[in-house]
């Protein structure tokens, strides 16, 4: 079953060491922001930003949170990109890791196709007309390497190995945080390789459920 993540969000401190350690990793450039009332920053993914800390303050039964989420490529398990596209050369998955994985082919694929078909609003384009996301560090992993956004999480919110170990490991953290948190919940952990437990319903992180749930979906 190859790869996957688990990302406890319960555990995340907004510290963005992944999100910098992504840009680190993949000799990413800091982008020219704006301040828009938070400090998530910059706003949103970009063809230069594939990891982005989310930040959201909420009020659930009457107690103010400050909600983090996490958020990247989900590595779908059936990716809707990669059969929209239907080009292995511009998107593939890789046999070994699961990793979905944009080429410079992708350049050659309408944007805002493949950008319409994510369930996730995930990929971007850049200047030079290529799609970008999460490569789940596929480099570093098919080297026995921890994803460098994974390496460098001070709280363990994120963790990476085998598939079905994430998925029991998730499984397992869900059971012992609803006693804490009788909402918590495992978002999509059938479908993604990026399972999310969130303390909350989903719709409170940022635009998460809302967004995707939302949204017309390109169809075929």
């Amino acid at each position: 079953m190859s790869n996957g993540f688990f990302i406890d969000v319960t555990r995340c401190i907004a510290c963005k060491a992944c999100q910098i350690a992504c840009k680190q990793w993949n000799n990413l450039p800091a982008e020219q922001t704006t301040n828009v009332g938070s400090y998530q920053n910059p706003p949103d993914f970009s063809a230069v930003t594939y990891k982005l800390v989310r930040m959201t303050e909420s009020i659930v039964d009457g107690k103010f949170y400050g909600l983090y989420f996490p958020d990247q490529c989900r590595h779908c398990l059936l990716p809707p990109c990669l059969l929209w596209a239907q080009d292995s050369d511009a998107i593939y998955q890789d046999k070994d890791t699961g990793a979905v994985v944009y080429t410079s082919e992708t350049q050659k694929l309408k944007a805002e196709d493949i950008i319409g078909v994510c369930p996730y609003d995930v990929p971007r384009r850049g200047k030079d007309g290529l799609l970008a996301k999460c490569t789940m560090c596929n480099d570093r992993v098919k080297r026995g390497m921890e994803p460098a956004c994974v390496k460098t999480c001070p709280t363990d919110a994120l963790n990476f190995g085998k598939l079905e170990e994430m998925q029991a490991l998730a499984s397992e953290r869900l059971e012992k945080i609803k006693s804490i948190y009788p909402d918590a919940q495992l978002l999509d952990a059938d479908d993604v390789r990026v399972i999310f437990l969130t303390a909350f319903a989903p719709q409170k992180y940022h635009r998460y459920a809302a967004a995707f749930d939302a949204r017309p979906r390109k169809t075929r």
